[in-house]
């Protein structure tokens, strides 16, 4: 099996697994709180438990997929995401619905960095962009469909509903992974390291000041996107807008949509560019979101005016977003030695899920009573990543920022090209 149809079948398995949360993600509070009648603090409970999981584990994931391989940390994490999934479909306790999140949000924690090593694996820097750019893609299709066809199926007074979006939840993981066992990953070689240099733990990574600003600016980017979707943001919609609770569905769906669209069309646009320029533009991008979203909470031209602009601020994100998915993560990848990508991506993964979790607990009370200070903080936060993007550049090297400089590069972790070592791939079956 090629790299090609490897990667084919890795798409396909993350754009079901994704089809498959979007039945349940929208729901899950709702589902706790109301239709188990288990109580908004027990819901909150359960959605932190579902943070707190992922970030147990990701700590000590990277160094298993970089002895073992992505395969089968991968299939156990599916494996056990379905678990939790069906547990969480038949709880009716308290315990039962926190061992249930603590079992889902691992198990898809631990697939994230898994799904992203494998295609590193099956792709080349020269496709590796577009090979994020459709994940995320396919992702966010999935998430769409799935979350709009769980819409049409669930029923609040009938907590047998719930259980079959669970219970296709957890068929989408098993999918998953019976995907992935039939996947013979191209593995690549070993790459040479610069004299004295670590390779692998922690310490290799920490001394990597490239990674460490991709991190920072990492957290940055969740904290100030992904972390106040659902909280603060939608706080300061119904609260300063006035803004229809059932609107913040068609915000959602807007920026579903814009990432669908508009995915490819940018990726054209921003594949030949540097990397940490599109990165700072993005940063503008979502400094204008946070002041559209601000016109929309100062009650100017009326509720159909705020509506539109509020709407607009989640697909001015989406934008955003789509500008990301080819950047950020490839470059994760391209940072990272070749024996050492798994533990990469985890650290990167682990830097999203403690954006996610802070997020919230910070933008959701300002959201809800600061206004004002909100979007300033906001914008103040969106304009630092274009400052932030703007350094990370002065520490890459030339192919790092701009891959489509050189076909066929690699670049070992500590910045420095390795002369005459591209990424050598070696066709052998990872079990």
């Amino acid at each position: 099996m090629g790299a090609s149809s490897a990667m084919r079948r890795i798409q396909a398995g993350n754009a079901l697994s994704a089809f498959g949360l979007g039945f349940t993600v929208p729901y899950l509070y709702v589902y706790v709180a109301q239709v188990r009648d288990l109580g908004a603090s027990t819901a909150g409970a359960v959605l932190a438990v579902f943070a707190l999981a992922a970030l147990v584990v990701l700590p000590f994931i990277g160094r298993v997929i970089d002895r073992r391989g992505p395969l089968p940390v991968l299939v156990g994490g599916a494996l056990v995401a379905a678990a939790g999934a069906l547990a969480m479909g038949f709880s009716g306790s308290v315990p039962a619905a926190v061992a249930a999140a603590a079992l889902l949000g691992a198990g898809t924690a631990v697939m994230q960095p898994a799904l992203a090593t494998m295609i590193v694996w099956s792709s080349s820097p020269s496709t590796r962009t577009r090979a994020f750019a459709t994940q995320f893609f396919l992702a966010n299709l999935g998430l769409g469909v799935g979350g709009l066809i769980g819409g049409q199926l669930v029923d609040e007074s009938e907590p047998g509903s719930f259980l079959l979006l669970f219970s296709v939840e957890a068929v989408m993981f098993l999918v998953l992974a019976a995907i992935a066992v039939t996947v013979r990953l191209p593995r690549p070689a070993a790459l040479p390291t610069l004299p004295g240099a670590p390779t692998r733990g922690m310490r290799a990574l920490l001394s990597h000041r490239a990674m460490v600003h991709l991190c920072l600016l990492g957290f940055v980017l969740f904290f100030a996107c992904y972390g106040q979707f659902e909280s603060g943001l939608a706080a300061y919609g119904t609260e300063a807008a006035g803004i229809d609770p059932s609107t913040l569905g068609i915000a959602l769906a807007a920026n579903t949509a814009v990432i669908v669209v508009a995915q490819f069309v940018v990726l054209r646009l921003v594949e030949r560019r540097r990397r940490s320029r599109v990165i700072a533009a993005v940063g503008l991008i979502w400094a204008l979101a946070w002041i559209v979203a601000g016109f929309a909470g100062l009650g100017h031209g009326g509720q159909t005016v705020a509506t539109a602009a509020f709407v607009s601020t989640y697909a001015l994100f989406g934008l955003g977003e789509a500008m990301l998915s080819p950047t950020v993560a490839p470059l994760v990848a391209d940072l990272a030695p070749a024996e050492s990508v798994g533990q990469y991506n985890s650290a990167f993964a682990l830097v999203k899920q403690v954006a996610l979790a802070v997020g919230p607990a910070v933008g959701g009370p300002m959201g809800a009573a600061l206004h004002g200070p909100y979007i300033v903080t906001f914008v103040l936060f969106s304009l630092g990543i274009t400052v932030l993007a703007l350094r990370l550049g002065r520490r890459l090297t030339p192919v790092q920022d701009q891959p489509s400089l050189v076909a066929g590069s690699r670049v070992v972790a500590q910045g420095a090209p390795v002369e005459a070592s591209p990424l050598v791939v070696v066709e052998q079956p990872v079990r």
